[in-house]
């Protein structure tokens, strides 16, 4: 099951408070203050890992507490400081607070650590207040409270071409075919349910991500469909392939509502790279793109995923454009081989 937003709540471990104790020793005529520090509490912590795909495990436990500092002792003797909770989450986890949604952290590499509730400090014990006027102190800090906080986890799929189009565009029959990804593929709407990731491995160890969301359709950033529920998966790519099949009955209005849709949900998405692409193209036996207006796309192209044509230049072009953003010097052939 494909989860990709929780909400838990958290509370950091409270500090140990200080203690009022005094010296008591055989043969030393003269005591003091010796009352040792409360221990800190623990945090709690968003770590990235990898091996993670979804929040699925936040579902069965949503609440979370770390432990708290223990108290001091005697003998100036600081209490044991509360060990720290982490929970693990998919690299491209996004931490809002669920009160205020201030951003408060993103986890985008594996090993990346948030601390999203900090254990309160641990008080002072009575020696700690000892001056030269003031002996005997009978003062001492209680421990702080640890913060306590609720957290929306919303996870944003990490990849580097995200695969756009209505229902049945052929997305996830390309994702197959170019990756060694296996999504579920029917001659029926709405096949695709989650998002998929597929890596297409090219010559030389080169490789890159391609997402497949939902299919999308008209009104979908108001939230008809599946669109708004994924798209905000295909906001972390770096380029948007734009998917019409050849059997569509306007290819023009298909990719100005796909468009549109994209530009509704974020400006931002809407600026991203873009291409068109026309799939099913052995339904027509004919393998040039057929005519349509997109002056901002960098490229049309003409596939058929279940013939396996076409699908060369497709990639060569979607590479191409990646080692803009990745500004990687590629010294060997550039040709793209299917993988």
């Amino acid at each position: 099951m494909f989860i990709d937003r929780v909400v838990v709540r958290v509370k950091a471990g409270d500090g140990g408070s200080g203690i009022v104790s005094f010296r008591r020793e055989k043969f030393v005529p003269m005591g003091g203050p010796d009352g040792g520090e409360g221990g800190r509490g623990g945090d709690i912590v968003v770590a990235g890992d990898s091996n993670l795909s979804t929040l699925l495990d936040y579902t069965y436990r949503d609440s979370w507490a770390a432990p708290s500092g223990d108290h001091g002792s005697g003998s100036n003797k600081t209490g044991k400081s509360g060990g720290d909770i982490v929970l693990p989450v998919p690299v491209g986890t996004v931490i809002r607070d669920l009160e205020t949604q201030e951003l408060i952290g993103e986890i985008l590499e594996d090993g990346d650590r948030v601390i999203v509730a900090r254990g309160g400090r641990g008080g002072k014990g009575n020696s700690y207040f000892v001056t030269a006027t003031h002996q005997s102190p009978r003062e001492y800090q209680p421990g702080e409270d640890g913060e306590s906080r609720s957290l929306e986890l919303e996870l944003k799929l990490i990849a580097d071409v995200g695969l756009v189009g209505q229902p049945n565009a052929g997305k996830s029959t390309l994702l197959s075919v170019i990756s060694a990804a296996r999504p579920k593929i029917a001659d029926y709407p709405f096949t695709t349910l989650s998002p998929n990731l597929g890596v297409v491995q090219l010559s030389d160890s080169r490789t890159f991500v391609v997402a497949d969301i939902p299919g999308i359709i008209e009104g979908a950033h108001e939230g008809r469909g599946l669109g708004l529920q994924f798209l905000r998966h295909i906001e972390r790519t770096r380029l948007l392939a734009f998917l019409i099949p050849v059997d569509s009955m306007d290819w023009q209005a298909e990719y100005d509502q796909l468009r549109a849709e994209v530009a509704a949900y974020s400006v931002e998405l809407a600026q991203k790279p873009h291409c068109v692409v026309f799939t099913k193209m052995d339904l027509l036996g004919d393998e040039s793109a057929p005519p349509i207006d997109a002056d901002e796309a960098f490229g049309v192209f003409a596939i058929s995923a279940a013939g396996r044509t076409g699908l060369d230049p497709m990639i060569a072009a979607w590479w191409s454009r990646l080692l803009e953003f990745k500004k990687v010097t590629v010294k060997r052939d550039d040709s793209v081989p299917l993988p």
